[in-house]
């Protein structure tokens, strides 16, 4: 047994005395003028540094705060989609399509008491794939609340990105991947089936704006679920499809950067007047510095992606059996026509940023958790 650490009056060094001793003899060669850590000010206990680190934290910006804010639960979970070309997603038909099972990371928020039922949403990412701008949307929902499912189209069917060849999968069949989201979601035990909502970013938020129209609802939606609101961040709304004016009760709302060149706002400047005159709830958020991905923390200020496949000059309709027609010509698109370019810019705006992540969490407040 070591000494001092039990044997108390029988002659061993108690505890106590080994502290009284060790005092006594650092008090003997101590240097003249020099301050212990007790009695100087300056040097601040590791407690105090906790007070401040807490004090810095709350001082930060609501986005950085969420930022911190870990989520409650996570749970990884598989879907059954189905993969569709454009034509065979317009017509209908579902047996053209090819099986495809993907998955999605539910993160629900913090505290969760138990038995509780949260409001969600899903969050549909761009031709570059899940990032770190999408983690930070689901802390930031998470913050407020609401769970975040964030949606994977890509890693199961084999695509790292489609930046450079956005053949590899269709905008549109990204739509049947959030309606069996959302059927997932509405039989989970812990989200509200009627508080589920679909939150897309520019190839993404092709699915989460226009499954909003009563036809593709028909088509790959369930009669029993759909979705409470639906928010599309600098969405391609270039095409035309037939009937896109007829969506249901539930609020769209899109965000959009003036200065894009990358997916050009004009096209949604169009849509939402459509929509407004058929009497939906819709409103268009512009920000005037804003570049494509303008809400993305992680990127510099404005970058050029010189091999972006960009469709920003191109306006498209739909046409009989599906077809997809450059309206300018009335001949069938592809991506080797000449309204189609190449190189975009990207580029964060701290402004348009911090707006519109108030924006989304104030209609998030009001539409789901109320």
């Amino acid at each position: 047994m070591r000494r001092g650490l039990g044997k108390g009056r029988r002659g061993a060094w108690t505890a106590a005395a080994c502290r009284a001793r060790l005092r006594a003899r650092a008090k003997g060669r101590r240097r003249p003028g020099r301050a212990t850590r007790r009695k100087d000010a300056t040097i601040p206990s590791y407690r105090h540094l906790g007070g401040l680190a807490l004090a810095a934290l709350l001082a930060v910006s609501p986005t950085a705060r969420a930022q911190q804010i870990a989520p409650g639960r996570i749970e990884a979970i598989p879907l059954a989609s189905t993969t569709l070309s454009g034509e065979a997603f317009l017509t209908g038909d579902k047996a053209a399509g090819k099986s495809a099972l993907i998955a999605g990371e539910l993160r629900l928020p913090f505290p969760l008491p138990p038995g509780r039922r949260v409001p969600a949403v899903v969050l549909v990412h761009g031709s570059g794939g899940i990032g770190a701008s999408t983690d930070l949307w689901a802390r930031e929902l998470n913050a407020a609340g609401v769970g975040a499912f964030i949606l994977d189209s890509f890693a199961g069917r084999g695509i790292v990105s489609t930046v450079q060849d956005q053949t590899q999968l269709h905008s549109l069949a990204m739509m049947v991947d959030a309606f069996r989201a959302l059927d997932r979601l509405a039989e989970h035990p812990r989200i509200r089936a009627d508080r589920i909502a679909v939150m897309g970013f520019s190839k993404g938020a092709v699915a989460a704006v226009y499954s909003a129209m009563t036809r593709f609802q028909a088509l790959y939606g369930n009669p029993a679920h759909r979705f409470a609101a639906h928010i599309g961040l600098y969405t391609p709304c270039n095409v035309g499809f037939a009937k896109d004016a007829e969506v249901g009760p539930a609020p769209i709302r899109l965000f959009h950067g003036v200065v894009d060149d990358y997916v050009a706002i004009g096209p949604c400047r169009d849509y939402a007047a459509r929509l407004k005159a058929a009497g939906a709830d819709v409103t268009l958020t512009e920000y005037a510095n804003g570049q494509h991905s303008f809400d993305n923390p992680f990127q510099p200020l404005l970058v050029t992606v010189a091999d972006a496949q960009t469709t920003r000059g191109c306006r498209l309709e739909e046409g009989a059996g599906g077809a997809m027609l450059n309206a300018a010509t009335k001949q069938p698109y592809t991506l080797a026509d000449a309204c189609v370019a190449r190189g975009a810019h990207v580029g964060y705006d701290p402004v348009g940023a911090a707006a519109v992540r108030a924006a989304v969490r104030a209609f998030a407040e009001e539409k789901l958790l109320k």
